[in-house]
C-alpha cells in the first residue's frame, strides 16, 4: 500500500467549494488504496488577517505571542476539511502539529524542523484513517508553539513524506505546475514538465511562490518524489528531480522578489576585519543577507551594501545604529524601493553570454540595474521596484520565448 503525502495552499481551501474540491482529490486517493496523509495552509487571507489583528492589539508583539495566535489558522482548515471528508463518509482524523510530532528549536517565527516524531500519524494509518494534519508548525522543547514561517506548510508536508518514506509527495496550489515565470505577470510563460531540485530551489529563494525554498532543500536532501500540480485541474503537474531530460530551455526561470530592502553602510574604515565585524553582528540576530556590494576604499573609508528580507529590516536598523560608533560608520542608509529579479538555470553553467544577454535585455528596456550577484544557475539583479514586471517579460522574451 502506498503512502501519498499532500499539501493544500490557502487558496485551495479558502470557502466551502473549494473545501470539499479538496475532500474529493483526497478521498479520491484514498479510495484507489493509498494511504494519505494532508497537510494544509490557513484559509485564504486568514494568516494576513490575524496579523492586523495583532496590530491592532500590540504593534511590538513577541515573535512567541505571535506564534500562539497564527498557528489557529491552519486549525481551523485542518478541522473543518476533516469534517467535510467525515461527511462524505470516510475515516478521518486531524491532528495539529504538535500532535503529529513536529519538534522545532525555539527560533520563533522562523523556526527549523529539529526531528519529526510520527508515531501516532503511524497508529492512525493503521487504522485506515485519512490523516489530515496542521503545516507550518510544532512544538519547541518548552512546549510553546513555534511556526516555520510563511511557506512552512510545504516544509511540513515534505518532512513528512522524507520522515515517513512516501511514495509520493504532492504540492497542490492554485496553478498547475512550475512555470518559466509567474504567469500572470508574464502572459508568455510556459509551463514545465520537469525541474531539478537544484534550478527550483534557486527559482524558490528568487521569489518564486510556487515551493518554498527550505521545503525543496529537504525534497534534495531526502531525495523525496515531489509534484506540484494543481488542485483546481485534474491536469498533469510539474516534477521536481535530482536530474532531469536534457531540455533545449537554457533558462528554466524569471523569478521577481518584492520581499527585498537594501541597506548601505556608509563611510566606515578601509582596513581588514571590518566585513567580518559587520556581518557577524547581524548574524547574531539570525539576519540572512543575500546580494552584497563593496566599493573601493578612498580616503581610508568604504561602504558595504547589501539585501535584506523586508520583516527583518526594523530588527537590523536597530542593531546598526545601535553598533554605529563600534563600525566606525559614518551613516545607514535604507532603500526599500527595490526588487530582484533572477534568471536560473542549469545550462548557464556552460553557455558563455549568458549575463551579457541578460543585461543587454535590461538595457534594451531601459532598466537601470543596481546590484549584481551570481551563482553556477542563477544571475540576480537589483532594480527598482516599478521596473519588476517590465524586467521579468523582457527576460522572458530574451531568453525563453
Amino acid at each position: 500500500m502506498k503512502l501519498i503525502v499532500q499539501k493544500f495552499g490557502g487558496t485551495s481551501v479558502k470557502d466551502k467549494d473549494r473545501i470539499f474540491n479538496v475532500a474529493k482529490i483526497i478521498t479520491d486517493t484514498y479510495k484507489e488504496g493509498n494511504n494519505v496523509i494532508a497537510v494544509v495552509s490557513a484559509q485564504g487571507d486568514t494568516t494576513d488577517d490575524l496579523i492586523a489583528k495583532a496590530e491592532e492589539i500590540n504593534p511590538n508583539a513577541s515573535k512567541r505571542e505571535m506564534d500562539m495566535l497564527l498557528s489557529t489558522g491552519e486549525q481551523i482548515s485542518a478541522s473543518l476539511l476533516a469534517m467535510a471528508i467525515e461527511s462524505m463518509g470516510f475515516p478521518v482524523i486531524s491532528l495539529s502539529g504538535r500532535q503529529a510530532g513536529f519538534v522545532t528549536d525555539s527560533n520563533y517565527s522562523r523556526a527549523r524542523i529539529k526531528k519529526l516524531e510520527p508515531e501516532r500519524m503511524e497508529k492512525e494509518l493503521d487504522k485506515r484513517r485519512i490523516v489530515i494534519v496542521t503545516g507550518f508548525q510544532g512544538l519547541n522543547k518548552y512546549d510553546d508553539v513555534t511556526t516555520l514561517g510563511r511557506g512552512g506548510s510545504d516544509t511540513s508536508a515534505v518532512a513528512i513524506a522524507a520522515s515517513m518514506h512516501a511514495d509520493l509527495c504532492q504540492i497542490y496550489t492554485d496553478v498547475d505546475g512550475v512555470y518559466t515565470a509567474d504567469p500572470r505577470i508574464v502572459p508568455s510563460a510556459q509551463k514545465l514538465s520537469e525541474i531539478s531540485f537544484d534550478e527550483m530551489l534557486e527559482l524558490a529563494s528568487c521569489g518564486a511562490q510556487v515551493l518554498h525554498n527550505r521545503s525543496v532543500e529537504m525534497a534534495k536532501k531526502y531525495n523525496v518524489n515531489l509534484e506540484v500540480c494543481s488542485s483546481l485541474e485534474r491536469v498533469p503537474g510539474t516534477k521536481v528531480k535530482e536530474v532531469t531530460k536534457m531540455e533545449k530551455l537554457l533558462i528554466k526561470g524569471v523569478a521577481k522578489d518584492d520581499d527585498v530592502v537594501r541597506i548601505a553602510v556608509i563611510g566606515i574604515p578601509d582596513r581588514p576585519g571590518i566585513a567580518f565585524r559587520l556581518f557577524s553582528l547581524l548574524a547574531t540576530k539570525k539576519i540572512n543577507v543575500d546580494i552584497i556590494l563593496q566599493s573601493i576604499g578612498r580616503d581610508g573609508t568604504k561602504d558595504i551594501s547589501f539585501t535584506i528580507p523586508t520583516d527583518m529590516r526594523h530588527t537590523a536598523l536597530e542593531l546598526l545604529n545601535d553598533n554605529l560608533d563600534t563600525l566606525g560608520a559614518h551613516r545607514i542608509e535604507v532603500d526599500d524601493d527595490v526588487t530582484k529579479v533572477s534568471i536560473v538555470g542549469a545550462g548557464m553553467q556552460t553557455n558563455a553570454g549568458v549575463a551579457a544577454k541578460m543585461f543587454e535585455a535590461l538595457f534594451e528596456a531601459d532598466i537601470n540595474i543596481q546590484m549584481i550577484s551570481t551563482s553556477e544557475i542563477k544571475i540576480s539583479v537589483l532594480i527598482e521596484k516599478a521596473n519588476g514586471v517590465k524586467a521579468m517579460n523582457a527576460l522572458s522574451e530574451a531568453f525563453i520565448d
